[in-house]
């Protein structure tokens, strides 16, 4: 509640809320484990609703409330015996990969790619979310020195594909075609938007990439973001634009229009994913030590009218704002109380 009040103190008009971090739930589902960040451990049920009291309490302030959704995490350590009992994935471990220490589901084996459908729609069954929002996970960030082991799902699904690359991105694109056309039957209205990494590809790898040095969502994640815009499968996009006006491998200046002119006549409305988590970090470059960086951001971004909003990562920088950036954001762009989301 205090979040929410605050985000509407910030003039803000939409909080996204995440109910399901690792295959697992925020709310009571037939499908997956109670979510062991309510109570320290998962399964256990909190004796309250978290999600059906987000959506309440947000729109009683006339905030949006989009869920955020985790597709394919399992879990953040490498365990399958530390999951509950009557966890999916231990029921199923024939769907589960384990890569850097981590468990995810593999997006290669359709029953997986259904099984998670379902989890997720539960929720959108149940609640009048305004927006499902998946985050920046798909395959996971690459570790160096491992191999995602998908072999036998490769060799089954496989065939017709140039290569596992190929093959991998038409997972994530199903995924995310086959979840929109969910969302829209679910519950009519109700928009999809994702936050991937906020790379498509490099210039020097593809000319329609941008102008930047760094990881790639499309070759590196087996995410297809410019696609998915481009085709409208999304509502929105948020690319995750963590990066300082001026950083040489990765500009905030270049990547703005970038994702304007994919986003230009599309249909999908583009959000700017900006990181208020790294105003007055010590561990961050000086640009950051400026509490005026992230307000230049948005005075760039209105340079461009694709760019509909802004979203501020995370919820407890707003609160607390400890470098005053988002302060001077309120103060320099948000002189009225918010718009409906738009």
């Amino acid at each position: 509640l205090a979040h929410l009040d605050q985000a509407v103190r910030s003039r803000l008009n939409t909080v996204i809320f995440q109910v399901r971090p690792a295959a697992d739930a925020l709310w009571p589902s037939p499908h997956e484990p109670w979510s062991q960040y309510l109570t320290g451990t998962q399964g256990k049920d909190p004796g309250w609703d978290p999600l059906g009291t987000a959506v309440a309490e947000a729109h009683a302030r006339g905030l949006e409330l989009h869920a955020w959704f985790n597709p394919l995490r399992v879990a953040t350590h490498g365990d399958l015996s530390r999951l509950v009992a009557n966890h999916p994935a231990r029921r199923r471990p024939e769907w589960v990969v384990s890569y850097g220490g981590k468990l995810y589901y593999d997006a290669g084996l359709p029953e997986v790619r259904s099984f998670v459908q379902k989890a997720m729609l539960d929720a959108v069954r149940k609640y009048p979310v305004d927006a499902v929002h998946f985050d920046d996970y798909f395959y996971p960030y690459p570790v160096a020195g491992e191999t995602f082991d998908d072999d036998a799902a490769f060799e089954r699904y496989g065939g017709g594909f140039a290569d596992r690359a190929d093959w991998r991105r038409d997972n994530i694109d199903r995924l995310v075609r086959d979840m929109a056309a969910g969302i829209k039957k679910a519950r009519p209205g109700t928009r999809f938007g994702i936050s991937p990494f906020g790379v498509w590809r490099n210039a020097s790898t593809d000319p329609l990439g941008s102008d930047t040095r760094a990881l790639q969502a499309y070759d590196d994640l087996y995410a297809d973001t410019r696609k998915w815009v481009r085709e409208r499968w999304v509502d929105y996009i948020c690319p995750q634009l963590y990066w300082h006006i001026g950083f040489a491998a990765a500009d905030y200046a270049k990547l703005v229009p970038w994702w304007a002119e994919v986003a230009r006549g599309s249909g999908t409305r583009l959000y700017i994913g900006e990181a208020l988590y790294r105003a007055g970090n010590p561990s961050q470059p000086a640009p950051w030590q400026d509490p005026a960086e992230l307000s230049r951001h948005l005075t760039l971004a209105r340079e461009h009218p694709q760019v509909k909003g802004h979203v501020f990562f995370a919820a407890k920088e707003v609160a607390t704002d400890p470098a005053g950036a988002m302060a001077r954001v309120i103060a320099d762009h948000y002189g009225q109380p918010a718009n409906p989301a738009s």
